[in-house]
């Protein structure tokens, strides 16, 4: 099987599944495969299964999805400082990789977008990060090395790539969000080629 990198997000209004894209087009700019996959909604009560291929947009991410990946791009919009419970409810249903080792010492990179520029985004990649320290993955940040991350006057950490989307979530990404986006994947790719002896 062709290493890829997987691209695992949860998306409200759009703005994360942009930078998914934007991440996954900077890993085939180094040469490497690339799954894009989402999570399904959840809600409190229950009253009809979420079907198990979405009507429209990218499909949902199987555990198999998970344990074959040779890198992860991990992107979830803000939730008061948390991942989207969404998000979280999928990392709770990967019990049997962790017992497994699956994704021991494969890299792996997070990403977000919140309403406002102070609307918990460091926090937010901060907490998508202990599952994959436990599933024993190696966190990749983002580089100092790209200008934009100093430019930039909108998203940006060096924890990765986010996006500021405004309080109606209409505000499309900067240049520099696109820039950094592109980064943190070309440089996920870059790694995933050196610990393949690709």
């Amino acid at each position: 099987m062709q290493p890829y990198v997987l691209v695992l997000y949860y998306s409200k209004y759009g703005s994360t599944r942009e930078m998914a894209h934007l991440i996954a087009n900077g890993v085939e700019a180094a040469g490497v495969a690339v799954k894009i996959r989402t999570v399904p909604n959840i809600a409190a009560v229950v009253k009809t299964a979420e079907p198990s291929i979405p009507a429209e947009g990218d499909i949902y991410c199987s555990l198999d999805d998970l344990a074959n990946c040779a890198g992860l791009a991990l992107g979830s919009p803000t939730r008061f400082g948390n991942m989207a419970s969404e998000m979280k409810f999928f990392w709770d249903q990967t019990t049997s990789l962790w017992l497994s080792g699956a994704l021991h010492d494969k890299p792996a990179c997070v990403f977000t977008s919140s309403g406002s520029q102070h609307g918990g985004q460091e926090s937010t990649l901060l907490t998508m990060l202990p599952p994959l320290f436990h599933h024993g993955m190696m966190i990749m940040g983002l580089s100092n090395a790209h200008p934009a991350l100093s430019n930039t006057k909108t998203g940006g950490t060096p924890y990765g790539a986010s996006h500021v989307s405004g309080p109606r979530h209409d505000q499309s990404l900067s240049q520099d969000e696109k820039i950094l986006c592109a980064a943190q994947g070309q440089r996920l790719g870059e790694m995933v080629k050196k610990l393949q002896g690709m």
